[in-house]
């Protein structure tokens, strides 16, 4: 084979691994599209409802915190829980339940559900599960992957399983500039809300204490918007029917 053929190969195995990794890549990242299963980032409505979600924990510091604030607005919340915490604070997963707010599965350690073996990924599901039946939850368990990331196996894995996968079209603190300010976290999301929005908060964490502050303003001003708050499972119910 002469050296004009091998470099015109060469070239070709390079473009198709660079197409591979950048297909991987948005795959995995993507916020709207997996390949099995239904993917929800926010619910098509006319309604002016949304729901508000919390990603990890529960912890003993800020989970009792996060459900006073929600009490005093009479709103109930998405609790997306990670299994070794549950573990480690079966009563504030408890607390959460007894509460009447909805709990999901946010995977058992929290590692990003790529490049892992079919056992090791449905084990990160099924362990979590369990905790949180054994915390009295009775209702449908929703799941939402650790960073929003996932590939073939997982989405395979929850549509065989009737599951749904639980994204967000808001995540306010996940920008740097905004995340520093309870005030900018607040006019970012009553910016960019829509009828139908999913918002992220991660007020679980000490280092999110503006998340944390912002939760009432949040629910105030969305209110006063017309907005109704609702669990993740409500507002699926809520979807325009064509």
């Amino acid at each position: 084979m002469n050296k004009k053929k091998i470099g015109i190969i060469s070239l070709c195995i390079v473009l198709l691994l660079a197409i591979y990794c950048v297909t991987t890549y948005k795959l995995m990242n993507s916020r709207t599209y997996q390949v099995f299963g239904e993917l929800v980032p926010r619910v098509e409505t006319t309604k002016k409802v949304v729901a508000l979600t919390f990603d990890d924990g529960p912890n003993p510091e800020h989970t009792g915190e996060i459900l006073k604030e929600l009490d005093a607005k009479g709103v109930k919340a998405t609790f997306f829980l990670i299994g070794q915490e549950i573990e480690k604070h079966p009563g504030e997963a408890k607390q959460i339940i007894q509460a009447g707010h909805e709990v999901g599965n946010h995977s058992y350690s929290h590692n990003r559900m790529i490049f892992k073996s079919p056992s090791y990924l449905s084990s990160e599901v099924e362990k979590t599960d369990a905790l949180l039946r054994d915390a009295g939850y009775q209702g449908d368990i929703l799941f939402r992957p650790p960073n929003g990331k996932k590939l073939l196996y997982l989405p395979y894995y929850l549509k065989q399983h009737d599951r749904t996968t639980i994204m967000w079209d808001l995540e306010p603190d996940s920008y740097e500039d905004i995340a520093s300010s309870a005030d900018k976290i607040v006019d970012y999301t009553v910016q960019h809300v829509r009828p139908g929005s999913i918002i992220l908060l991660h007020a679980m964490y000490d280092s999110r204490g503006e998340s944390m502050k912002a939760i009432p303003g949040i629910i105030s001003k969305l209110q006063a918007e017309g907005y109704e708050c609702k669990t993740v499972s409500e507002l699926l119910k809520a979807a325009d029917r064509p």
